[in-house]
């Protein structure tokens, strides 16, 4: 998958199929989308192009609403889009002067001239350009004019896309990762780097690499205990996550953190991920790091017979 990081490195492709939109999550309602833009560009023998925006038309629109949380970083969009076998995304910055344009010159200017869109395929609701007054009626209206298809995306097809993504938000906050999981149609993931922590855990028994998330608008989950896997380049690992406060020693700032069974090496500024299979329990503040030790022995003991 080629990924271009404004509109203009984009040179048009032959018969491109075009849809547009955030993608977050690219869950379970997403991909079925996506599957129909793959098999229009394999019958007309053209390629895929997903447009999407960053920051988030909201982050520049009401920059002081802060409680927007996305599902997926950028980069982790991108990988699960190219998994998926798109040929191109687009993803162009969003700026007021881009949400300036009128209907039919976003049409005319990106979707005719910058992307060569043959094929678009579109929600009924999706709106674009100047005060979001373009409309689906707007790109059929002008479809002859500028020589390509519009194809609908039934009414249910996106108010299942809308309800996943609010169901998955909502089931990770509330302790529901396999709920989660089973409308993302993959286990829900954090990646960031491994930054060097107070090492209390290490006293214990159970040394933990500390995840550092540079997102701010990353959606992280409700604090607990969780069975996870870790990924280390191509390499899988079972791990005991932890997420919280650390009440026990009256910790200030909310960690992230990943106790990797059987790993001893220093991975300290590595890139890892971490997927979340299980929510084994929730935080609690112990009366000693005695108790809380035992604890973490009955925590491990549960999530390997999560993971098996």
């Amino acid at each position: 998958m080629k990924i271009y990081h404004h509109i203009d490195e984009f040179v048009p492709v032959k018969n491109a199929v075009v849809t547009i939109g955030t993608f977050d999550g690219v869950h379970l309602g997403h991909r079925k989308i996506i599957e129909r833009v793959k098999q229009l560009a394999k019958a007309s023998g053209g390629e895929t192009v997903i447009l999407t925006f960053f920051p988030h038309p909201r982050m520049i629109i009401h920059p002081e609403d802060q409680d927007l949380k996305m599902i997926n970083t950028m980069d982790e969009k991108a990988h699960l889009l190219e998994q998926l076998g798109i040929d191109h995304l687009i993803i162009t910055p969003f700026s007021r002067d881009f949400s300036n344009q009128t209907a039919e010159e976003y049409i005319r200017e990106v979707l005719v001239n910058k992307i060569g869109t043959k094929t678009i395929v579109i929600g009924y609701d999706h709106r674009f350009g100047k005060d979001r007054q373009g409309s689906l009626a707007d790109l059929q209206q002008l479809a002859p004019v500028y020589g390509y298809n519009v194809i609908e995306i039934p009414e249910q097809d996106i108010h299942d896309v809308a309800v996943s993504s609010t169901r998955i938000r909502n089931a990770l906050l509330g302790d529901q990762i396999e709920l989660a999981n089973e409308f993302l149609g993959y286990p829900f993931f954090i990646s960031g780097k491994v930054n060097r922590g107070d090492q209390i855990g290490r006293t214990i028994g159970y040394p933990t690499a500390n995840i550092l998330i540079e997102e701010t608008y990353k959606l992280i989950p409700g604090d607990g205990i969780f069975a996870v896997h870790i990924w280390l380049g191509d390499q899988k690992h079972k791990g005991m996550g932890y997420i919280g406060h650390r009440p026990t020693i009256n910790g200030i700032t909310r960690n992230i953190e990943v106790n990797i069974f059987d790993f001893n090496h220093d991975i300290y500024t590595q890139p890892i991920r971490m997927e979340f299979l299980h929510f084994v329990r929730g935080d609690i503040k112990f009366t000693s790091l005695e108790d809380l030790t035992i604890q973490l022995g009955r925590d491990k003991e549960a999530v390997l017979g999560l993971l098996g």
